[in-house]
This record gives structure tokens, sequence and C-alpha cells, in this order.
């Protein structure tokens, strides 16, 4: 029962993130930490 709420509430601020385009800033950090690393950013 604990495991479906927290299953529940880690979907819903997915779905959250998704609505807000945050997916686009995500991958933007990724991309710029990956380029850092590399030691071409």
């Amino acid at each position: 029962m604990e495991r479906a709420v927290v299953l529940i509430i880690a979907c819903a601020f997915i779905i959250y993130g998704i609505t807000r385009n945050e997916t686009a800033v995500v991958l933007n950090k990724a991309v710029n930490i990956c380029l850092e690393c590399i030691g071409i950013g």
C-alpha cells in the first residue's frame, strides 16, 4: 500500500514536470555537463 502511494505521487510529479516543459531544461543541463566533462564546453 505504501509503495503504491509513493508510485502514484512520483508519477504525478513526472507528469507535472512534463506539462511544464521541464524536460527541455533537464536535457539542456545534461548536455552542458557532458560537454564540460570532455572539455569542449
